[in-house]
C-alpha cells in the first residue's frame, strides 16, 4: 500500500525525484519548464514498497502577491513505471488537505497545454480554469487551474 509522506527539502529521494521532474517538464515544455520551488513550500512524497515513486509541493502567496494566503501546487510528478496506480490523485488530495489544514482558502497551479495528463487530472479533481497571474501572464502555453478549499 502505497503512503504519502512530508519530507524535508533537503531528502535525498525527494531531490533525485524533482530532478526527474525538472528534466521531464524542460524536454517537453523547453524554457517553460524552468520555474524553480520557492524556499518554504512543503514537499510530499509517494512510497510505494519503499520506494520513492512520486513527488509534489505545495507553496504560499506571500503577502505581496496579488493572492496573498493562497497557496500554490508545485511538481506534482510520478515516475513513468508507477504512472496509472492512482498516485498523482492520491499526492493531489494530500497537497490539498495540507493547504486546508494551514488555512489556505484557495489552491492555485500552473500547468502546461503539453501536459494533457495533468490537465485531465486536474479538472477531474475539481479545479477551474483561471486567469494566469503573475510570470504566467505572459506564457501562452501555461494553463492556469484554482480550486476553493
Amino acid at each position: 500500500m502505497a503512503e504519502v509522506e512530508e519530507r524535508s527539502p533537503d531528502d535525498a529521494e525527494l531531490a533525485v525525484l524533482l530532478k526527474a521532474a525538472f528534466d521531464e517538464l524542460v524536454s517537453r515544455n523547453g524554457a517553460e519548464g524552468r520555474t524553480q520551488v520557492k524556499d518554504g513550500a512543503r514537499y510530499f512524497v509517494v512510497v510505494d514498497g519503499g520506494q520513492a515513486v512520486g513527488c509534489g509541493a505545495i507553496q504560499v502567496f506571500g503577502p505581496d502577491s496579488a493572492h496573498p494566503g493562497d497557496a500554490e501546487v508545485k511538481r506534482v510528478y510520478v515516475t513513468p513505471a508507477a504512472r496509472g496506480r492512482g498516485y498523482a490523485r492520491r499526492l493531489l488530495a494530500t497537497l490539498e488537505e495540507a493547504a486546508r489544514s494551514a488555512g489556505h482558502p484557495v489552491l492555485r497551479l500552473s500547468t502546461a497545454e503539453r501536459q494533457p495528463e495533468a490537465i485531465a487530472l486536474y479538472g477531474s479533481s475539481g479545479y477551474v480554469r483561471i486567469a494566469p497571474w503573475g510570470k504566467y501572464v505572459n506564457e501562452p502555453l501555461t494553463r492556469c487551474y484554482g480550486k476553493a478549499l
